[in-house]
């Protein structure tokens, strides 16, 4: 990757209405990711690489479109915001959770009826996902804020990636499946968390790193674009 001329120092000094509006959105963003991902995690698929099958489900490339948001929210607005963001989401996620991976488990819909019935396998699942969504998205800030002033723009969206989908990936695999009463996850969830993260890795700096480049970029040229515009009225 290039050397790219994003600026790299800190957050765009946005008006307070344009400040409130983006964290909104990004706090939408994230639920809606958080939805889909809930869903699609239980629809398994076998990626074929070069001499290698691994299996893995379609919710692993849905989820780290919530670092490259949370990573544009600490670039464009502020890390103390991407905090906030945080705080917003992460009690619904929890409770949507749990009510995606009850009504849609193994991937079919199990009809409403099936909320009035305590699971505890769900409810665990559900949990990990909640922590493993608030560790991983703190670490990301964080690894993100202090590497957002190096000299290249895909320095701190990588490492955050790297760091903050590990944290994101073993932290939901030990609360689900740890001693959990699914035999096959109980044994070999470390095994299968390995192979989610390196397809997470895959999938993130192959296609979101880039993607987190082209939608900064997109924005930085509508906020210059708008700020001569209002020059050139004053």
């Amino acid at each position: 990757m290039a050397t790219s001329p994003l600026p790299h120092a800190g957050f765009i000094e946005l008006p307070e209405d344009a400040r409130r509006k983006a964290l909104i959105g990004v706090i939408l963003v994230h639920l809606c990711v958080i939805c889909a991902s809930n869903y699609l995690v239980q629809i398994p698929f076998v990626l074929s690489l070069p001499g290698l099958d691994i299996k893995t489900t379609w919710g692993t490339f849905s989820f780290p479109l919530i670092f490259i948001s949370t990573d544009l929210t600490v670039r464009l607005i502020g890390q103390r915001e991407a905090r906030i963001l945080i705080g917003c989401v992460m009690l619904p996620a929890l409770l949507l959770s749990y009510v995606i991976s009850v009504l849609f488990a193994e991937g079919h819909y199990q009809g409403l009826a099936s909320l009035a019935l305590w699971n505890l396998d769900v409810a665990r699942i559900a949990f990990g996902s909640f922590a493993a969504y608030v560790f991983g998205q703190l670490m990301d800030i964080a690894v993100f804020a202090r590497l957002r002033r190096t000299g290249r723009w895909w320095y701190a969206p990588t490492a955050s990636t790297f760091l903050g989908s590990l944290l994101d990936t073993f932290a939901f695999f030990a609360i689900a499946f740890w001693h959990c009463n699914d035999a096959f996850m109980a044994e070999f969830w470390v095994s299968i968390a390995w192979a989610d993260y390196a397809v997470k890795l895959l999938v993130g700096i192959v296609m979101f790193v880039p993607l987190y480049g082209a939608i900064l970029n997109l924005i930085l040229r509508r906020i210059q674009q708008r700020l001569l515009a209002e020059s050139a009225q004053s």
